[in-house]
């Protein structure tokens, strides 16, 4: 089938529309009408080609939420007209030891939801910049929020996956004080989690303007992080940190935050490393620092169910299909709250 989507064909070519062909719905497939699909800062990278490795034409998006248009002939748990979303990934092998524990998304045979090589056409995955995308069964999650509130659940499929998993890993809750770095489109969903969880929320950035913004999202506390004095006065206090900053930054300045045994997880991806740090800012205190990529099938449905449970969806701004390239420069700029998210209806205008 033959679909309008948005795409770009090379890393220093805008995205424009593109026609793309969805394989045939097969026995345990699910095809999704594509409502709505959140825009990811990892969109922009794949899309430019700053990450290495795209493959072209590239189709991105890996947020997306929609209705189920048709099912395949062994597909039981899913029937049209439900409401579902699909994630960072759309295959694994299903057998290693990483798919038996519901983590597929550390399989060394995950398969992205675009730029993942794949025997469908042309090659590789295309993503939710689309009208329609057919996933394997056991990639689609199911969604229970109201109607409604589609368009701001679909950012939960990445940036709010990717903070759960380790404030669910880590045992955020109650009595425990975590610490979110960055309150952008990763952040945000970082704090309202962790808020929702029971834990004591301590936010951190670098702007002064956005300490408002931050304590209407939930965080007990704000910080900036380019004030030395309020840095100090938290030092040793936080029991974990997920640091969401795509940017290179001093990671000692918040190692110095953890308690002893305390943890610092980093979910940002950056385009260049970050500078190394202290080894004895962790040896001394028996800290960690660790990585979290997005999170399993179950987990991310755990998540949405979380959040359905807790009225909790993304700060979004939704936009036309044919504004995504404006869209990508306004977010280099830090210019959006917190999450763009395309309204997949403007694709057959």
């Amino acid at each position: 089938m033959t679909v309008k989507a948005y795409g770009a064909h090379a890393g220093d070519k805008p995205l424009e529309p593109i026609d793309i062909v969805r394989r045939a719905v097969g026995a345990h497939d699910v095809r999704i009408d594509i409502a709505y699909c959140g825009v990811c800062h990892s969109d922009l990278h794949q899309a430019r080609g700053e990450w290495a490795g795209t493959l072209y034409p590239c189709v991105p998006g890996h947020e997306i939420v929609g209705r189920v248009s048709a099912v395949g002939a062994h597909v039981d748990a899913f029937q049209v007209g439900d409401l579902v979303g699909v994630g960072c990934m759309v295959d694994s092998c299903r057998h290693c030891a990483d798919c038996e524990a519901g983590l597929e998304n550390y399989c060394d045979g995950m398969v992205g939801t675009y730029n993942g090589r794949t025997g469908d056409a042309p090659g590789h995955t295309l993503g939710g910049y689309s009208q329609q995308i057919v996933v394997h069964e056991h990639y689609v999650l199911r969604v229970r929020h109201a109607p409604e509130q589609l368009a701001a659940v679909a950012p939960l499929l990445c940036a709010g996956i990717t903070t759960w998993s380790p404030l669910r890993h880590w045992n955020a809750g109650p009595g425990k004080r975590v610490g979110i770095v960055g309150i952008g489109g990763l952040g945000h969903m970082g704090i309202k989690l962790a808020r929702a969880m029971g834990a004591h929320v301590v936010a951190f950035t670098s702007s002064e303007s956005k300490i408002g913004d931050a304590q209407a999202l939930g965080a007990h506390e704000v910080v900036v992080s380019r004030d030395p004095a309020a840095m100090a006065a938290h030092a040793g206090t936080l029991d974990l940190i997920v640091n969401t900053v795509a940017a290179p930054h001093d990671l000692d300045a918040y190692l110095s935050l953890l308690r002893r045994d305390g943890t610092m997880v980093l979910v940002g991806a950056p385009s260049s490393p970050h500078p190394s740090p202290q080894v004895f800012n962790l040896i001394l205190k028996r800290r960690a620092l660790a990585g979290s990529m997005i999170g399993g099938i179950p987990e991310t449905q755990e998540m949405l169910d979380f959040c359905a449970e807790h009225g909790i969806v993304a700060d979004i701004e939704m936009i036309r299909a044919d504004e995504i390239n404006a869209a990508y420069e306004r977010m280099l700029k830090g210019d959006v709250k917190y999450r763009f998210v395309i309204d997949s209806a403007s694709l057959a205008d």
